[in-house]
Order: structure tokens, then sequence, then C-alpha cells
């Protein structure tokens, strides 16, 4: 893994510091007044300046998202710790994660679980992201480009799954096909508003939603010759 010993890790202490006053002016409207610590000590870890482009290094510690190339952003050091903490990873989990982006989201629940299974659709940030994961030593993080939308049922059922990006209307059936009963799926979901979902299986394989927060995500795109036949 990545070492916290270098030159911007009080820039990440100060971002853990922000992410923390950030969760309690939004708890009434996300319940979450506090994150795990966990959740924080791995952000603390993970040296998200390697995963944005060299000409956004300067503001990779900043509460905001910012743009990686080919239309799609990392998202803000906040929603990146709520939605991990909303998802409860456990250190036995294999987690699914749709949408790889950059890498930085798979390489703090590599910090949290036994193993991530991340898909990118855009070919040249699936590739640079899995390069960046390599080289600074994610070994337990197995990223492929690919429809997400599908999933990436070959390792399946998952413990928990994470969506990046948003799906318009509905949650992919795939995915809940591959949480396992008693799993945890977090995906923001519509268009122009949108609401982060966390979605609960039921050991009869039925699911409970709940509304989180109000958020603001790209949207899942699909392999254009896939759309009818999911």
């Amino acid at each position: 893994m990545a070492s916290a010993e270098d030159d911007r890790a009080d820039e990440r202490r100060k971002m853990v510091a922000e992410i923390r006053g950030t969760a309690e002016l939004t708890a009434a409207e996300s319940g979450n007044a506090a994150i795990d610590v966990r959740v924080l000590e791995a952000m603390e870890k993970v040296p998200r300046h390697e995963f944005v482009p060299v000409v956004q290094r300067h503001a990779a510690y900043w509460n905001r998202p910012l743009p990686i190339g080919g239309g799609q952003t990392i998202s803000q050091p906040f929603i990146v710790a709520l939605m991990t903490d909303v998802l409860q990873p456990m250190p036995d989990y294999r987690v699914l994660e749709v949408g790889t982006g950059c890498g930085y989201q798979a390489a703090v629940l590599s910090e949290l679980v036994r193993e991530v299974y991340t898909i990118e659709i855009v070919e040249s940030l699936g590739r640079q992201a899995a390069q960046t994961l390599a080289r600074l030593g994610y070994t337990n993080v197995h990223a492929r480009v690919g429809d997400g939308y599908k999933g990436w049922p070959d390792h399946a059922p998952y413990d928990a799954i994470i969506v990046t990006a948003a799906a318009p209307d509905e949650i992919p059936p795939p995915l809940i096909e591959q949480l396992k009963p008693g799993g945890r799926l977090v995906i923001p979901v519509g268009t122009w508003q949108q609401e982060l979902l966390l979605v609960t299986k039921r050991e009869d394989g039925t699911t409970t939603t709940k509304d989180v927060v109000a958020v603001r995500f790209v949207p899942l795109t699909r392999n254009k010759n896939d759309h009818d036949n999911p």
C-alpha cells in the first residue's frame, strides 16, 4: 500500500478535518453526523494527489471534485468518505465498484476490505487507474475495462457494491443480483436531481431502499450496443 509519510501528509490531515466538519454540517440531511474513524484513517493514508492529473495536483486535497479527463471527475473527498461510510465495509469483505475513474475510491476501499473489484467503461481512464493502483502497491484491487451496468459476475456475490456514477432512472438489476443477502449497495440515481441511495438486500432477495443525501454525479454510461441487452 502507499505510505502516508510524504510531503503532503499534512494536507491529508487537514482534508480529513474538513470532512469531519462537513459531516457535522450536513448531518440533518444525510443522517451521518460522524464518519467512521476507519474510513477517515484510510483517507488519511491514500495519496489523492497521485490519482489526479498533474495540472490538478495543487488542488488534490481541497474538499471538491476535480476533472480527471474523459468527461469524468474525481469525487469530492467528503462524498468519497460518506459513500464509504454508508457502505459499512468490513475487513473480510469483497467489494465491487462500478466506475473506477482515476482509482481513488478503489484505493480507499482497499485499505478497509479484503478484495476490491472495479470496472471502468472509459478505456483510457480504466487503464491509467490500473497502472496507478499497481504502481502504488494496491495489490488487493482488481481492475478491468467494461460495462459496469452488468457488474462483474465472475467474482459475485459481493458483500457490498458501490457505484460512482448516476443511474438515470433505476438501479441496474445485475448489480442487485450480484449482491449477497444482507449486503449493501450505494448508488446515485437520477438525471438532473440525483439522490444517493442505500439499497440493502434481504435474505429472501428483496430489497429496501433509503435516501441518503442529494448529490451530483456524472451519468452512468453504457456500451451503445448493450442498451437493449442488459
